[in-house]
C-alpha cells in the first residue's frame, strides 16, 4: 500500500501539500493539486481514517450501543440509525454491551478516542449515565430517560399512554382477570407503561396482577409459566414486550389453552417479527424508525450547532391483530 511519502515524491511536492488537498485544510495551486490527485490515482493512495479523525476531530461516525442484540427491538433501531446515518455521510458502529455495564463504559471511551461524531445508546445502568456525564461527545438517549446524567437528549415512546391502551383493549375485548407481566420498573420505560396501566385498573375497579419480567423471550417463559400457576383464570396478558407475548403464547398453547378463545395477549413494540409471527399479534406500535431517525438527526445538529429538542416523547398507537378480540355488542 503506497504511503502519503511516496504520493508527494510521485507528485513533486511535500508530504503536508499532499494532506492539505485530502483534507481541503488550505488553498493549493491548481496545478500542484492536480498533481496530487493524479499521484493518489496512479498510487492507490487510501488516507488513515483514524489519522484523519484526529486531525479533524470528526470521524463521520455515530457508535450505537445496545445492551442486547439479540432483541429484534435493537435491531430494527439500529438498521433505522444506519440508514438515516449513510444519507447524511456517516457510518454507523454498532456495539452490543449484553446488559453488562463495563462493556458499555469500555464502548464509550472507545468511541470517544475515535473522535465519533456522538453515541446513541440504550442502558438502564445509573454507572453509566454517570460516565455519560463527563463524556465530550454527544449522547442520546434512547427509549427510555436517565434521570442525572449529561445526556444531550432522550427519545422515547409514550410508555404511560401505551400501558393504558393495551389495558383498555383488553377490557373492549371482554377480558376482567388480566395479569401484567410487567418490564423492569428501575426503567422508565417498564414504570411508565405500569403506572398507565395502574390507572385503567384504579378508574375501573380491575384489581392488579402483575409478574416482573424482563424484556426478553426466555425471561418471557418463565414469567408465562409462573402466570399459569399463580393466575389459573386468567384472561388476558398484557405482555411487557412482543418477545414475552411470543414466549406467553407458546406457554400457554403448551398448556392446551387457545389465543384467542381462552386467553387474549397484547405485547408492545411492533417489531417485524409481530406479524410474522402466527397468529398475528396484536401490540402497542412504538415509532422504531422514527426513533432511530430522530436521534441521528440531534446528533447531526448537534455537530452543525443547530438547535434541537432535548425531551421527545413520541405518540404510540394499537393494532389489533389476532391474538386479541374484541367482544361482539348484544343486539
Amino acid at each position: 500500500m503506497a504511503s502519503i511519502r511516496e504520493v508527494a515524491k510521485l507528485a513533486g511536492v511535500s508530504p503536508s501539500t499532499v494532506s492539505r488537498v485530502m483534507n481541503g485544510t488550505a488553498n493549493v495551486e491548481e496545478d500542484k493539486k492536480q498533481r496530487v490527485l493524479a499521484a493518489i490515482k496512479e498510487t492507490g493512495f487510501k488516507p488513515n481514517e483514524l489519522a484523519r479523525a484526529l486531525f479533524k476531530q470528526s470521524s463521520k461516525i455515530i457508535g450505537v450501543i445496545v445492551p442486547n442484540i439479540e432483541n429484534p427491538f435493537y435491531n430494527e433501531l439500529a438498521k433505522a440509525v444506519e440508514e438515516e446515518a449513510y444519507r447524511n455521510g456517516y457510518r454507523m458502529l454498532l456495539c452490543n454491551s449484553n446488559n453488562n455495564t463495563e462493556k458499555e463504559l469500555m464502548n464509550i471511551q472507545i468511541l470517544d478516542q475515535m473522535k465519533a461524531d456522538g453515541i446513541i445508546i440504550l442502558t438502564h445502568s445509573d454507572k453509566t449515565g454517570r460516565e455519560i456525564a463527563g463524556c465530550q461527545l454527544p449522547v442520546v438517549v434512547v427509549d427510555r430517560q436517565l434521570t442525572g446524567s449529561g445526556q444531550s437528549a432522550y427519545i422515547e415512546a409514550d410508555h404511560y399512554k401505551g400501558g393504558k391502551m393495551a389495558m383498555e383493549h383488553l377490557l373492549e375485548c371482554g377480558c376482567r382477570n388480566i395479569v401484567f407481566l410487567r418490564g423492569p420498573l428501575g426503567l422508565s420505560s417498564g414504570m411508565h407503561r405500569y403506572e398507565g396501566y395502574q390507572e385503567v385498573c384504579r378508574k375501573t375497579g380491575i384489581p392488579e396482577q402483575y409478574i416482573d419480567c424482563l424484556y426478553d423471550y426466555e425471561d418471557g417463559l418463565r414469567a408465562a409459566q409462573e402466570l399459569l400457576e399463580r393466575f389459573p383464570k386468567a384472561d388476558g396478558i398484557i405482555a411487557s414486550n412482543d418477545m414475552v407475548a411470543i414466549a406467553s403464547y407458546k406457554i400457554l398453547q403448551n398448556a392446551g389453552l387457545r389465543v384467542p378463545e381462552d386467553v387474549q395477549i397484547i405485547g408492545f413494540d411492533n417489531i417485524r417479527l409481530s406479524w410474522l409471527f402466527t397468529p398475528e399479534l396484536t401490540t402497542v406500535i412504538q415509532p422504531i424508525t422514527q426513533m432511530g431517525t430522530l436521534a441521528v438527526q440531534i446528533i447531526i445538529k448537534h455537530s452543525q450547532g443547530v438547535p434541537f429538542q432535548q425531551e421527545n416523547i413520541l405518540d404510540v398507537s394499537l393494532v389489533e391483530r389476532q391474538t386479541t378480540r374484541r367482544k361482539e355488542k348484544e343486539l
